[in-house]
């Protein structure tokens, strides 16, 4: 990569897609899903990989280091949970170099001639001296390559440990089998890298394998891997605390809603209920007031009536009494009037009498003087 275009995706990196006001690139997002989240998260392996014998050659998905500079800047705000895709690529990925590697065991033993079970570990003893002598090796040289040379000294130290032991076991493996089957055990499957290792593969081969891109990369996939199922593990964790803190949040506030409507139809029962009983007291203070106007008048139309009839009943006797007066009267005056009627006609029989008797006198004079 030329120097030109280092510096630009450096600015890439740094500045993101806003970088010189480049609209065309801003056409899609990093939250994109033809953007690759694995890339975001600097743990794709077709990155990792590259310029190694397992090269897997370009992503079908977008890489774009202004993409990820915009995502680790968005991330700061708010979690985008993008360990979830990349997480899942990752397994992916690690699942079928595994199963490439069980089918190059397999393959080893179907070429190889059968040995038995201690020979086998004694072999194993011998390829996990060499895989820890190459790892040594490649310490030692990133050691010195960063400046630390004691550190390195060190670990040279402990690989010249590492090689006595490993001569010691090779010779353990050599007399425990045939001369003619020793050269025919001496590959072993990496189980990282899924690489081919020799049984006699010098130092420098082994230095080689383990401190080489291959190796190293698949270390850092696995790695990134562990790290991504931590990472989601305490996501996800922290996410179900959350969803159920906000669960118990809606329960308490539901609780609390039917408390306050509980409370607030009790307060409007207890309101209704008071309403009520003043209604009540309402209704009886009028039905008293009522009754009490009511009996009031009655009472007074009761004293007007028995005034009214005591009245009548004072004027009936008065009337009877003036009647019978009047009666009294009337009798007398009729009596009178009788009497006066008896002394007139008594009177008039009197005056008849004596008019009679005169006239009879006189006529019996006149009879007697016409007599004579």
């Amino acid at each position: 990569m030329s120097a030109q275009a280092q510096m630009r995706a450096m600015l890439d990196q740094l500045m993101g897609t806003s970088r010189d006001g480049d609209t065309t690139r801003q056409r899609i997002k990093f939250s994109d899903e033809r953007v690759c989240k694995s890339h975001l998260l600097n743990c794709c392996p077709h990155d990792i990989l590259s310029g190694t014998r397992m090269d897997l050659g370009e992503c079908l998905k977008v890489h774009d280091l202004a993409l990820r500079a915009d995502y680790e800047i968005a991330s700061k705000q708010q979690d985008f949970f993008f360990e979830l895709d990349a997480m899942d690529h990752l397994q992916s990925f690690i699942a079928d170099c595994d199963r490439r590697t069980d089918i190059a065991k397999k393959r080893l033993a179907d070429t190889q001639e059968e040995i038995s079970a201690e020979v086998a570990a004694k072999a194993e003893r011998v390829h996990e001296l060499n895989e820890e002598i190459g790892k040594l090796l490649a310490k030692a040289e990133q050691l010195g390559a960063e400046g630390n040379v004691e550190e390195s000294q060190k670990v040279m130290d402990e690989v010249e440990k590492t090689r006595i032991r490993k001569r010691e076991a090779e010779e353990i493996y050599r007399n425990s089998m045939p001369a003619s089957s020793f050269q025919q055990q001496k590959l072993r499957v990496c189980e990282v890298c899924s690489a081919y290792l020799g049984l006699h593969d010098n130092d420098r081969r082994l230095a080689d394998h383990f401190g080489g891109k291959l190796h190293l990369g698949f270390i850092e996939i696995r790695e990134k891997l562990d790290e991504l199922k931590r990472l989601v593990a305490e996501k996800q964790e922290k996410r179900n605390l959350d969803r159920l803190k906000r669960r118990e949040e809606r329960d308490r506030e539901e609780r609390d809603k039917l408390k306050r409507s509980s409370r607030s139809r009790d307060s409007r029962r207890h309101r209704s209920r008071s309403s009520s009983r003043e209604r009540k007291r309402k209704t009886r203070s009028k039905s008293r007031e009522k009754r009490h106007h009511h009996k009031s008048r009655s009472s007074s139309r009761n004293r007007s009536h028995s005034h009214h009839r005591s009245r009548e009943r004072s004027r009936d006797r008065s009337s009877k009494s003036k009647s019978s007066r009047d009666k009294e009267r009337a009798s007398k005056d009729r009596s009178t009037t009788d009497r006066s009627r008896d002394y007139e006609h008594k009177h008039k029989m009197r005056t008849n009498e004596n008019t009679n008797g005169k006239s009879e006198d006189r006529s019996s004079e006149e009879r007697e003087a016409g007599e004579i």
